[in-house]
């Protein structure tokens, strides 16, 4: 079984990057410019967890590229050009309004952001280029003294391309989570590729705006108790064992022989129809916490993660060009001595019930609490985070001409490290059906982690 997981390494790196330009690219077209032109942003848009900057880089060969690096740079500025007419909302700004709800304004001058830059190492110095690495950081592009978690007053599209030596190339994205879901980015970042293939703008679907549909309800109706926004004190061992030290990054590559015996073995009982995400979520969960040893064991533990609502909504329907956050964060809880002592079914059990209690009921209700409350702050106590990736189609949406990048996806989960995701393995083996596991851990868990993860979630 152990060649059904496989832990992934990467280098420590101090990647040498020198910045040469750094220029606003504004549309092609006129958009509003009156510093009272606003957009309406949902509360789904406006949730605690999206107030961030997505960062993702794409790594590109030399030997996909035609002519030299500059006139990549220039393709890409002028697709984002033409791209930024009909998503016209990624050139604004955030602002706060009344009660600290964000929405969009527009201003002269303002723009999504190019970085040109270069490096003096080759893309093969930076090691395997299949397994993120919190040192390809310096390729994502930060204002200096910029504050963590910043997102009013700041370029909703932030694209550093870095020449290396050998010809190649990488582009680093920083979107701002407030204007687009995961597949909403893909879809913005499809249309952006797309139109730098074609020499001309292609939309394909017509991007729409509409977050008016998810307006909250007067009076409010908060139907369900979302223990996922709830400030719960750290009462476990969790937070401080995982902070033994300063949490690493660990990723494995999970094969798809390994995922179908694992859900295989939560379906034993026929009582459910298990996904693989059920199964897999469980099996990390349980896996992370032991290796963790969280005490006390009767203290309750969260798991989190994100739901695609657009299936659950019928009243009315999204149109397929909508772009903006349709998520809900669906929650499951179990004490300790359940997750190490039950089995794997009864977890994964505990994932579907979540998963699947995520109905268009369900996101009213979060909308209308999110208006009613607005949580301010990220809560951890006690939780994990699962994002999953795997359904994006990343490594296609990204290819601008020059073939499919070598990585696509995210870079360093150290700043969060009770986020986990699950990521489609992309390069020579994409279509395999296997996935990249990122977690976080502290070094004394690590061996333990990788025992559990490896056999201990068919017990």
């Amino acid at each position: 079984m152990a060649q059904w997981v496989h832990e992934l390494h990467f280098p420590e790196l101090d990647i040498p990057i020198t910045i040469h330009k750094v220029e606003p690219i504004l549309s092609t077209s006129n958009i509003p410019t009156n510093n009272k032109d606003s957009l309406y942003l949902s509360n789904l848009d406006d949730m605690v967890g999206v107030r961030v900057f997505t960062p993702t880089v794409y790594f590109y060969q030399s030997k996909g590229l035609n002519s030299h690096i500059e006139p990549a740079v220039q393709i890409l500025k002028d697709a984002l050009r033409s791209v930024l007419v009909p998503y016209y909302p990624f050139t604004g700004r955030l602002r706060e309004t009344k009660n600290g709800k964000l929405e969009i304004f527009f201003g002269p001058d303002q723009g999504a952001l190019l970085v040109e830059a270069h490096s003096d190492v080759a893309l093969a110095d930076l090691g395997d280029l299949s397994v993120p690495n919190p040192a390809w950081i310096k390729l994502i592009y930060r204002f200096p003294n910029e504050e963590e978690y910043k997102v009013v007053d700041m370029p909703l599209v932030i694209a550093q391309v870095t020449k290396f030596s050998c010809g190649g190339f990488s582009l680093g994205l920083r979107i701002c989570h407030c204007l687009c879901d995961g597949l909403g980015a893909m879809q913005f970042l499809s249309a952006w590729a797309e139109t730098a293939k074609a020499g001309s703008l292609v939309l394909n679907p017509k991007p729409c705006w509409d977050r008016e549909i998810f307006l909250p309800r007067d009076p409010p109706k908060i139907e369900f108790s979302h223990t996922e926004f709830k400030r719960i004190d750290e009462g476990s061992t969790l937070t401080m064992n995982l902070w033994q030290g300063k949490p690493v990054q660990k990723c494995y590559r999970i094969s798809r022989e390994f995922q179908a015996r694992l859900k295989k073995a939560v379906q034993a009982d026929g009582e459910f129809s298990y996904t693989t995400f059920d199964a897999m979520a469980a099996h990390v969960w349980r896996s992370w916490v032991k290796a963790l040893d969280v005490k006390p064991l009767d203290y309750e533990l969260r798991l989190t993660f994100s739901v695609n609502a657009r299936a659950k909504l019928k009243n009315p329907s999204l149109n397929n060009g909508f772009y903006g956050n349709a998520l809900c964060v669906a929650c499951t809880t179990s004490t300790v001595s359940r997750l190490v002592d039950g089995c794997l079914a009864e977890t994964a059990r505990l994932v579907h019930e979540a998963r699947l209690g995520v109905s268009e009921d369900y996101l009213r209700s979060t909308i209308d609490y999110i208006d009613l409350h607005r949580p301010k702050r990220l809560e951890f106590g006690g939780k994990l985070t699962i994002t999953q990736w795997t359904r994006f189609s990343i490594y296609e949406s990204a290819d601008f001409g020059w073939g499919k990048p070598i990585y696509a996806g995210p870079i360093d989960l150290t700043p969060t490290p009770q986020v986990c995701v699950f990521l489609p393995e992309g390069g020579e083996t994409e279509g395999s059906g296997a996935m990249v596991l990122c977690i976080c851990l502290p070094e004394c868990a690590c061996h333990r982690f990788r025992e559990l993860l490896l056999s201990h979630g068919f017990k």
